[in-house]
């Protein structure tokens, strides 16, 4: 089961965000504004990992204790990610403290089963998901619905509010330190 930490925006940035995700979904595009599961919300993934286990857990509350939140951060511009399809994001931009975080989650959760390369310190690209599955097609339509949004083209500024954790197989969240539901 792949389980991943989540950094959580503040209600600013999850509505401007939210605000592009339905805009995607107005131009009949794929959108994670399709997703209406409880679980959806605008996140950075901090750290993708299976066999997660207690000490695994005991580190990771750790190191979440040792930097303070709200976190403020920077949504920038659009990237593509991916390769055949397309995935959409934001871009965040990197700040001392949000690398630090990162960091610290790879350190807690290393050693842990099938943890992606392109999470590591160093490697990492953290970014707020629009899209997933775009092909070169809607890649230009979604640039055109995004660019008609007021908030186009410019940096937006707020803060991260908290860390979550997400299990794919139980579709569960839950925040980080407390235990998982039921």
């Amino acid at each position: 089961m792949v389980q991943s930490v989540e950094l959580v925006l503040g209600a600013d940035l999850e509505e401007q965000v939210r605000a592009q995700w339905r805009a995607l979904v107005e131009a009949d595009l794929p959108s994670l504004g399709r997703h209406t599961g409880a679980s959806n919300r605008p996140h950075v993934t901090l750290g993708v990992a299976q066999g997660v286990g207690p000490r695994d857990e005991e580190r990771l509350v750790a190191a979440a204790a040792a930097v303070p939140l709200p976190l403020p951060v920077r949504l920038g511009g659009l990237v593509l990610l991916g390769g055949h399809k397309h995935v959409l994001a934001r871009l965040v931009v990197p700040s001392a403290a949000l690398l630090d975080l990162h960091a610290a989650v790879q350190r807690a959760w290393q050693g842990t089963l099938d943890t992606p390369d392109h999470m590591a310190p160093g490697v990492w690209t953290p970014h707020v998901t629009l899209a997933l599955h775009l092909n070169d097609t809607q890649v230009g339509q979604a640039l055109t619905a995004l660019r008609r949004m007021p908030s186009a083209g410019r940096d937006v500024d707020g803060e991260a509010t908290g860390l979550r954790r997400w299990d794919s197989e139980a579709r569960q969240v839950w925040p980080v330190g407390d235990p998982p539901p039921g």
